[in-house]
């Protein structure tokens, strides 16, 4: 591919959010005024891909580095990392080997979420490199959370500022139980639920915008001091109905993006007996109600 790196063009999509950045080689360093404008790209568009890259893990960790400090990948269930030799990084599959899975969250749907809300410092960005996948399904989606909250109705906008939502950590965004949480499982008291608390109205720290900040939507997610769900759904029926969505159809060698402090998103399911690989890095983030929090 080559390195010519003032041949960088950021080609925005005919789509609600998110940009396509050409001419670039990831697997070489980088220019700081390329990172630059590469990050410049990722502010305004909010989610960013580059086609045809091929890049080894420890490439893959040196991109993530452009965008801050990696986060260590979560344990998986026999608590250890996916990748040994890369703690930065995590595998997102459903092949398995020896009957064993290799990665994380399988085939199934994923329903609209923030990644890692539940825990007090959510990363600010999340990055997927594809190395096998399906022929057909396992799209992922990302909607605008900017532009959620521009057009919310002026008496909600009222009724949230300066409100704090809990964003349960019981379940993945695949549906499933976390296993130290399933004596919680059914419990409606979201208010013990165990999870961060953040802001729903949050202020981006670069580019001052206003985003509404939901995480996922599960059983004991809600506002707190809300005696019940109504004015929670209210958010999540605007965000069901916007047309700020857009999805991603993958191929081997796409590296995709997002701003996980301004966007949510999801992926399609698809037939299991397919193979889907991809290899995920996340960037340390602050906690919304300091960095991020509304003004």
């Amino acid at each position: 591919m080559g390195n010519k790196q003032d041949d960088m063009r950021v080609v925005p999509l005919d789509a609600p959010l998110g940009a396509e950045i050409v001419g670039i080689d990831l697997s070489e360093p980088l220019l700081d005024d390329t990172i630059h404008r590469i990050l410049q790209a990722w502010y305004d568009h909010v989610v960013i891909f580059f086609r045809d890259q091929k890049l080894s893990n420890r490439n893959l960790v040196a991109v993530a580095e452009y965008f801050g400090e990696p986060e260590h990948s979560p344990p998986n269930k026999s608590g250890n990392t996916w990748l040994a030799e890369f703690p930065e990084l995590t595998c997102i599959s459903n092949i398995k080997k020896d009957g064993r899975p290799i990665g994380s969250l399988g085939n199934g749907e994923a329903i609209w979420h923030t990644d890692m809300s539940y825990i007090d410092k959510p990363p600010t960005a999340s990055m997927l490199y594809a190395l096998e996948i399906p022929s057909a399904g396992g799209s992922t989606h990302f909607m605008d959370m900017y532009k959620v909250y521009e057009t919310l109705p002026d008496d909600i906008k009222e009724k949230i500022w300066g409100r704090l939502a809990v964003h349960d950590a019981t379940y993945t965004s695949a549906g499933e139980v976390r296993k130290i949480y399933e004596e919680f499982e059914g419990n409606t008291d979201s208010e013990k639920a165990p999870g961060a608390h953040h802001p729903l109205v949050v202020s981006h720290p670069e580019t001052g915008k206003r985003a509404l900040f939901l995480g996922r939507k599960s059983g004991a997610s809600n506002i707190i001091g809300e005696t019940d769900t109504e004015l929670f759904n209210r958010l999540w029926d605007h965000c069901d109905a916007s047309s700020f969505s857009w999805g991603h159809d993958w191929r081997v060698g796409d590296l995709l993006i997002w701003d996980n402090r301004c966007c949510m998103h999801y992926r399609e399911s698809f037939n299991d007996n397919d193979r889907r690989r991809m290899h995920r890095a996340q960037i340390k983030g602050a906690s919304p109600r300091a960095a991020w929090s509304h003004s």
